[in-house]
């Protein structure tokens, strides 16, 4: 009987320390949530762009970024993205103008090329 004894003591001692384990383990405080990111007030300021730009875009003074969308809303509205390698644009006449008579340019450069017919 001695034996059996010995060998439940263990198992007690095992079981007493697991709940004291737990207790030892607090959870950590709610992280502070993070701070909203605020847009950068140069890139919201709006643009005028120029009769070229604007016979694609709209007439009106938008940021930067709207004028973007606005582009290309109208290369995704004509079908104007290449079907091969999507990162170049295939110019319709309206864009050849924005584009300084290229075809194709990739859509790196056309951020570019739309920059010249920005003005601030």
């Amino acid at each position: 009987m001695a034996k059996k004894a010995t060998k439940a003591k263990p198992a007690a001692k095992k079981a007493a320390k697991a709940p004291a384990a737990k207790k030892a383990v607090k959870k950590a405080p709610a992280a502070k949530k993070a701070a909203k990111r605020k847009p950068n007030p140069a890139l919201m300021k709006p643009v005028q762009p120029d009769a070229v730009l604007g016979a694609v875009v709209g007439t009106k003074p938008a940021p930067r970024g709207q004028i973007t969308k606005k582009l290309w809303d109208y290369i995704k509205k004509n079908g104007l993205q290449d079907a091969k390698n999507k990162r170049n644009i295939n110019a319709d006449d309206a864009l050849k103008a924005v584009f300084g008579g290229k075809k194709t340019v990739t859509m790196f450069e056309m951020t570019k090329l739309v920059s010249n017919h920005i003005s601030a």
